[in-house]
This record gives C-alpha cells, sequence and structure tokens, in this order.
C-alpha cells in the first residue's frame, strides 16, 4: 500500500471547481504514488468517471466507507 502524498479534503473545496480539482490532482500524480480523498458521501460518480477517463491506471482501495466519513485511496499504477 502506497503512503498517500495528496490529501484531499472533498468537502472543502468550492462545489463548482470540486470534481475539476480533485481529478486534476489524480492526474498529478506520478506512477506508484497515492492520493487520499476523504469525503462525506460515498464518491463512486467521481470514481465512475475516473475510470472513464483513465481505464485501469488507478487501483482503488476505501479506508472508511461511512455513513458519515469516506476515505479512498487512490494509487496510480
Amino acid at each position: 500500500m502506497a503512503e498517500p502524498v495528496i490529501i484531499i479534503n472533498a468537502p472543502l473545496l468550492p462545489p463548482p471547481v470540486k470534481h475539476q480539482t480533485i481529478l486534476g490532482a489524480f492526474e498529478a500524480l506520478p506512477q506508484g504514488f497515492a492520493a487520499l480523498l476523504i469525503n462525506d458521501h460515498d464518491p463512486k460518480p467521481l470514481l465512475y468517471q475516473l475510470e472513464a477517463e483513465q481505464p485501469g491506471i488507478f487501483a482503488v482501495e476505501y479506508q472508511e466507507s461511512g455513513p458519515t466519513r469516506f476515505a479512498i485511496l487512490l494509487t496510480r499504477k
């Protein structure tokens, strides 16, 4: 398991730029590095979007899965 180099606390981001900011952070990760996404709901739609745009690039591992806090470690393969 990779240690996160970026921690993204999604509820603190302004809604108009939330997905764009998160996806940009994931795209900037070097191979073998990870980001920890913290959210107040399950970010499945965002993960589906990421997989559609960059299939097979990230390994996804839930660290916490609700009900009020979700923490997902995304490692760039």
